[in-house]
């Protein structure tokens, strides 16, 4: 009974630590989405995002449950490691309790208890000496142990400033384009102050196709750096009504206006970063297992497309309304706009209309001290400030 008992703890013992090298073997190192049934790592983050969400859905202040959301990503990522570190010194121990060839100092019996110990203080190289192996086997496997704590503090030196110089490669863009397309950013603001650059009016081939293929570049690195670090999709933006899925989302919809008809504007190159957009789009919704949405709401109305329209009318942009541009804008939408809004949905995200119904500041505009040193210039100027007034 006791043979049999140690041969299922080393067979569990082993198959614990092949699960737990493999799924961080895929995480960290492997550049690629596993597409296999059950992976550790999302098992982790399924049971660990679905309560986190519960309780930020009870949260009513719009501001709180951002920053409450905002501690997921970074916390989640220590305790990833964590969950590898006890996932390890757990099989261990089971391969150690097997195999046997143990001595204790003192007369506390040596139980599981005790050899769990064991193995954790031999993980991370405390080596008390209070238990010895002293077999053959039981020393080789300390020794396996002891240098799988050094290359687990490897991989967590390593690993935690690879994801964050991969936010702030993905933050970067985010942030430039406050200014180019308002917080939360718009397809109409873009292309308003795209339109709004050129000396002539309309567009400057030039200018849109430069923006167009600086984001063709962002999608790609998006793609690529959130389907190796799938943490990354948790990150969220330092400005609350700004996130990687709304910028997304805003190129998609620009990049769609442009496929549809714009008058003296090229689609060359909006079809490249279309093409790119959406397919990060796709690919992400299956990183945080994102599910079709049937409920979803209706982003653009017939009375927002006649709106949309006059406001780009109004900056010299000519927007093809006929049936046939109609129905290619619907296509269109229909291709990103589902795995986008489902998303969203899974990470509690807000995404950006297609226009703001009213002016709003944006954020390099707003700080705690604008309204009065604003208000002060005025009335030096001999002005009273008017509600809504902007900074230029």
């Amino acid at each position: 009974m006791t043979y049999q008992g140690s041969i299922v703890a080393i067979i569990l013992g082993l198959v614990t630590i092949w699960v737990v090298l493999l799924d961080a073997f895929e995480t960290v190192v492997l550049p690629r989405r596993v597409t296999r049934h059950f992976k550790l790592t999302a098992w982790f983050y399924r049971r660990t995002w679905i309560p986190w969400k519960a309780v930020a859905g009870r949260i009513r202040t719009a501001s709180r449950q951002q920053n409450f959301l905002g501690y997921f990503g970074p916390l989640s990522l220590i305790l990833l490691l964590g969950f590898w570190a006890t996932g390890l010194i757990l099989g261990f121990a089971l391969v150690q309790y097997g195999i046997g060839g143990h001595e204790q100092l003192g007369k506390e019996p040596l139980t599981f208890g005790r050899i769990l110990y064991h193995s954790g203080e031999t993980f991370f190289t405390l080596g008390y000496g209070d238990i010895v192996p002293t077999t053959a086997g039981a020393r080789v496997l300390s020794v396996l142990e002891a240098g799988m704590g050094f290359a687990f503090l490897g991989v967590v030196i390593g690993y935690i400033p690879v994801v964050y110089a991969s936010f702030s490669r993905r933050e970067i863009q985010i942030s430039m384009l406050d200014a180019r397309a308002g917080s939360p950013p718009t397809a109409a603001e873009l292309l308003v102050r795209l339109a709004g650059r050129s000396e002539n009016p309309g567009m400057d081939q030039w200018v849109l196709d430069e923006v167009l293929r600086d984001w063709e570049r962002w999608s790609a690195e998006l793609l690529e750096s959130h389907i190796s670090y799938p943490v990354l999709s948790f990150f969220r933006s330092q400005h609350s009504n700004q996130s990687w899925l709304g910028a997304l989302m805003t190129m998609l919809d620009v990049t769609s206006l442009v496929l549809t008809g714009v008058e003296g504007v090229h689609p060359g190159q909006a079809k490249l970063t279309f093409a790119m957009a959406r397919h990060a789009a796709v690919d992400l919704a299956q990183v945080v297992n994102a599910r079709y949405d049937p409920q979803a709401g209706e982003r653009l109305t017939e009375e927002d497309f006649e709106r949309l329209r006059e406001t780009l009318a109004a900056a010299g942009l000519k927007l093809r309304a006929d049936e046939q541009a109609r129905q290619k804008l619907a296509k269109l939408r229909s291709m990103y706009e589902p795995y986008v809004h489902s998303t969203a949905q899974n990470l509690m995200l807000t995404l950006p209309p297609w226009e703001h119904r009213e002016k709003a500041r944006d954020n390099w505009q707003a700080g705690p001290w604008d309204r009065v040193i604003q208000a002060k210039s005025l009335v030096a100027l001999g002005r009273r400030p008017q509600r809504g007034e902007d900074h230029f």
